[in-house]
């Protein structure tokens, strides 16, 4: 049995949950989520518990079984805490403003880059002295804003030998050593 699938969703107080139609509706203070599921799946909502259960051991069910249920608890925690990422401009002249939800982004290039963000993300740029500018996104739909997240490194990746790019918090990017003289 999968160990994931198996675990029950704790439902936090504020937060509704319906089933209807193999959809699933998530309402909470942070807003309101939906996700489609398979029919083959049953979901069972008591005790302020969610479960979600498989008909049989088959392979497409047991990969299922574990993906909803945590779609399902990303959902349920999404519309009551919210997710928060944070991502870190390395290099020199590296900008970021955010101006309602347009982000502009100084990269090196001969350009600015404009990006449009979906109204479900809001976004918050820092640039202070002698530190790299920070940009701060939050969302409910954890998906989506790995989507942004991924969408903005794509822009400027990080790169091994100087370290320069968009990277997150806390990551730690592997360096290579540059080029080495040949001993003769």
């Amino acid at each position: 049995m999968s160990r994931i699938g198996k675990l029950p969703i704790v439902i936090p107080q504020g937060v509704n949950v319906t089933v209807k139609d193999n959809v699933v509706t998530v309402k909470g203070p942070k807003g309101e989520l939906t996700q489609a599921i398979n029919p083959d799946l049953t979901i069972e909502q008591k005790d302020g518990k969610l479960t979600v259960s498989r008909p049989s051991d088959d392979i497409q069910h047991r990969a299922q079984h574990g993906l909803y249920r945590a779609l399902i608890h990303n959902m349920v925690v999404g519309v009551s805490e919210g997710y928060k990422k944070e991502m870190e401009l390395v290099g020199v002249g590296y900008r970021a403003t955010a101006t309602g939800q347009v982000l502009e982004l100084v990269l090196g290039y001969s350009h600015s880059i404009y990006l449009r963000l979906p109204k479900e993300v809001k976004v918050d740029a820092k640039s202070e002295r002698n530190k790299n500018p920070l940009i701060t996104l939050e969302s409910s739909d954890k998906q989506l804003l790995g989507q942004v997240c991924a969408k903005i490194r794509s822009f400027r990746k990080p790169e091994p030998y100087k370290g320069k790019g968009i990277k997150f918090v806390g990551e730690v990017i592997r360096r290579k050593s540059g080029k080495t003289a040949a001993a003769k």
